[in-house]
């Protein structure tokens, strides 16, 4: 390899390196990437922005503004809510929440698809009085393999069409996914209802009650001047609870003061609680102590109610604090609670950094708060007290997406004007407020895919994609074909943990075109693998949003993922390559 190749290569393994890492977002990985290309000669500077005017942008962007759309209609929750009175057993309901999130997830975003489904998962559970845990990681992987069977199920399908437009002139339609990806599906849906034993029974998060009822829960209480523990020593206080939770902090004139047995309580101290939600309660409520700061500016309301939400990945809670933040002071949310597994927290709640995945309990008006969580990112979780949907013009969204969908399957229009149209009709006629749009796009992925675009291409441009297919053709030369398309499969599957699945596919979709050109095979075939691949994170719950979504509010640890993911992977990894040479021949 010449320099520009080794400093191609260079730059992608940098770029994986930092994915690995963490230390930063996605998107500003992508966008170190570019500098580093540009400042290398790799990227010419009158192509450094050329991936922002890129169709994969648009129709990406398009798509999640129509996929919030009928999330807001509450068609499918409705339809899960009623079909839930007829399913009484376990195993049933099991089936009909992956197959109904699978469907779902090839006309939407999956991420979306599952967020809109869990809180009806939530409630069957209760009614067959089974533990959630069993359903939602089985429909977190049902989404991913749903997202698999339409161009805009998932990034990655959108990616490949267009790298096969480049190759051959002709992208990937709406439904060429369609046979490849129903029949893993199909598959997966079979596994997960057999399978569904392979997970350990975990306590799930769940359930509100009246406003906690959650275990592990961390919250504070203010000692008022009512509250029978003043002058009491903690030693004291905990005995009276029976041992049932624990002061893990005290903080006195805002500051915080040693816990000792002998610790005498004050009046306005704060109370850091932990312990199982009945008994946080019962000593609450019992001992005078509460959750409200006083606030004599702002007298209570008769709609302000509290309501429990999981910390979704995209949020921008995560990595700061409720205090940070002034969700107080901004948007009239009070953080009274937080739970993370594995962990006792020791702050009070509003002073907690958050993570992904973690359980809160946010106190504010009813009405206002389905505008403020959708801007926060968090979903709500247990029986709804408030909707984030409204079932008004709900079917004018879902006919506007089915247009959309049948303007590209026919050749009527482009993929990316088809869903632009779409995109601006659900704001046009009111089916989505504009608002509501802006936050639906997930910005730092278009920053990724746009500042990503032009540093993949360097592979192709410097001839480094060349090489590394050629070298990748000599392992396989006795392989047969199904081997050749495995491995390409394998690959995509082992490189989407430590990358994002559209970076993953911008990356390997050009090496496993050159790939099978190498060995004198159609392209179609292998790029399919890649996108398979890319769409198949089944082993880690960081791996893809779904994964994450799920964790908390399921109550799994990190090696839950494997124990019923690692099965799933190799059964898509010995089904996968037939089904793809069968559905496009080499």
């Amino acid at each position: 390899m010449n320099l520009q190749q080794w400093l191609s290569v260079a730059l992608l393994c940098a770029m994986m390196a930092l994915f690995l890492w963490g230390r930063f977002r996605f998107d500003v990985t992508a966008i170190i990437a570019l500098l580093a290309g540009v400042a290398t000669g790799l990227v010419p500077p009158d192509k450094a922005f050329s991936g922002f005017s890129d169709d994969i942008v648009i129709i990406v962007a398009s798509a999640l503004v129509l996929s919030a759309a009928v999330q807001r209609s509450g068609l499918v929750e409705r339809m899960v809510d009623r079909l839930g009175q007829r399913l009484r057993r376990p195993g049933a309901q099991l089936f009909a929440l992956t197959t109904i999130v699978g469907v779902a997830s090839g006309l939407i975003k999956n991420i979306g698809a599952l967020a809109m489904l869990m809180p009806a998962a939530s409630q069957l559970a209760r009614r067959s009085e089974t533990n959630p845990s069993r359903f939602f990681m089985p429909m977190a992987f049902a989404s991913l393999l749903g997202g698999l069977t339409t161009l805009v199920g998932t990034s990655p399908n959108i990616i490949v069409s267009r790298v096969r437009e480049d190759m051959t002139g002709q992208p990937f339609r709406m439904f060429d996914y369609l046979p490849t990806g129903l029949g893993l599906l199909i598959v997966g849906l079979a596994f997960l209802y057999l399978g569904r034993r392979l997970l350990p029974e975990r306590q799930a998060r769940t359930t509100m009650g009246e406003a906690l009822n959650i275990s592990a829960y961390t919250t504070e209480a203010t000692v008022t001047a009512e509250a029978s523990v003043i002058g009491a020593t903690v030693s004291a206080f905990l005995e009276g609870q029976d041992g049932a939770i624990e002061v893990t902090a005290l903080l006195r004139h805002g500051l915080r003061a040693e816990v000792q047995p002998d610790t005498e309580i004050a009046e306005g101290d704060v109370l850091i609680l932990a312990g199982d939600p009945d008994a946080l309660e019962r000593a609450i409520a019992g001992t005078g102590l509460t959750l409200h700061e006083p606030d004599e500016d702002h007298p209570a309301q008769d709609d302000v109610g509290v309501i429990e939400a999981v910390v979704t990945a995209g949020s921008a809670l995560v990595g700061s604090t409720a205090g940070r933040l002034m969700l107080k002071e901004r948007m009239g949310l009070r953080l009274i609670a937080v739970a993370r597994e594995g962990e006792r927290l020791h702050n009070k709640p509003a002073g907690v950094a958050l993570q992904a995945g973690d359980i809160i309990v946010l106190q504010g008006v009813l009405h206002a708060m389905p505008g403020q969580l959708r801007q926060l990112g968090v979903l709500p979780l247990a029986e709804r007290s408030i909707r984030l949907g409204r079932e008004r013009k709900g079917w004018l969204a879902l006919g506007i997406l089915a247009a959309a969908m049948a303007a590209t399957a026919t050749g009527l229009l482009p993929v990316a004007l088809a869903f632009f149209a779409g995109a601006g009709l659900v704001l046009i006629t009111g089916a989505l407020p504009a608002e509501d749009a802006y936050e639906a796009v997930e910005w730092p992925i278009l920053i990724m895919l746009g500042a990503l675009i032009p540093v993949s291409e360097t592979l192709q441009t410097t001839g480094a994609s060349d090489v590394l297919a050629v070298n990748l053709a000599h392992l396989a030369t006795h392989l047969p074909p199904w081997g050749a398309v495995a491995l390409v499969l394998l690959i995509s599957m082992a490189v989407t943990p430590f990358l994002n699945n559209a970076a993953t596919v911008l990356v390997m979709a050009p090496i496993a075109a050159v790939f099978a050109h190498d060995l004198g095979y159609r392209p179609d075939a292998f790029l399919m693998a890649t996108a398979i691949g890319a769409g198949c994170d089944f082993l880690t719950p960081i791996g893809h949003q779904c994964n994450t979504l799920v964790m908390g509010p399921g109550g799994y640890r990190f090696t839950d993922y494997a124990r019923l993911g690692a099965p799933l992977s190799l059964l898509v990894l010995i089904v996968g390559p037939p089904l793809i040479i069968a559905c496009w021949p080499l």
